[in-house]
């Protein structure tokens, strides 16, 4: 009896074991509803899911200029410690990249800016986001938007590489004209893929 028992043990720990592989193996799955962007940076990889639920125009928007690789080469231009890391704007020499046309608010959908969201940038005007986004490295619910105050329209996630976008949140910063927290070593996204479905539902970087 001794023997069929620690038998028994063995093989239930094995089962518990595949499970807990196969469990993590649908956690690397795409739900397609839920797009992903792969940013490639210098502190590494930084994976976005995003929530066209949510802010349908806002993620349209977004995954437009990932399309038409808008994001590659540019650079984190604003790193707040403890607030957030922002790009979208300008490449490599600081010269600034043409968006396209500025999209409506969607902040007020429910989803907070805490800590690891990824939301539009604006300036005063509320439906003047473009190409420029964030990542929140603190819970910043205060930019959050309500059905009378209109905040930072939040419209995703980031689900890997939190540490990546938290490395460079740390990094020094210097002025240099309007650029009030500009790394002293420029930190760029060498390139932003839309991630695909290979066979088996695992996710890919498309070209």
């Amino acid at each position: 009896m001794g023997l069929i028992r620690a038998v028994t043990t063995v093989l239930l720990f094995c089962l518990s074991g595949v499970a807990l592989a196969e469990a993590a193996v649908e956690n690397k799955t795409v739900n397609q509803e839920k797009p992903r962007v792969r940013l490639t940076t210098d502190f590494g990889d930084i994976v976005l899911e995003l929530y066209p639920d949510k802010a349908p125009v806002t993620v349209k928007n977004f995954l437009e200029y990932v399309g038409n690789y808008h994001y590659d080469g540019l650079i984190f231009h604003r790193v707040v410690k403890g607030f957030v890391i922002q790009t979208g704007g300008y490449g490599y020499d600081l010269y600034p990249r043409e968006p396209g046309a500025p999209i409506v608010n969607e902040s007020a959908n429910g989803l907070s800016n805490t800590i690891g969201s990824v939301a539009m940038a604006r300036t005063a005007d509320p439906d003047s986001a473009r190409a420029q986004f964030f990542i929140n490295i603190a819970n910043n619910r205060y930019l959050d938007g309500t059905a009378s105050q209109p905040g930072y329209t939040v419209f995703g996630r980031v689900v890997e590489g939190l540490l990546n976008a938290r490395k460079i949140s740390l990094q020094p910063v210097r002025r240099s004209g309007p650029h009030q927290h500009l790394p002293r070593e420029p930190i760029q996204i060498l390139k932003a893929r839309i991630e695909t479905v290979q066979q088996g539902g695992k996710l890919n970087d498309s070209p």
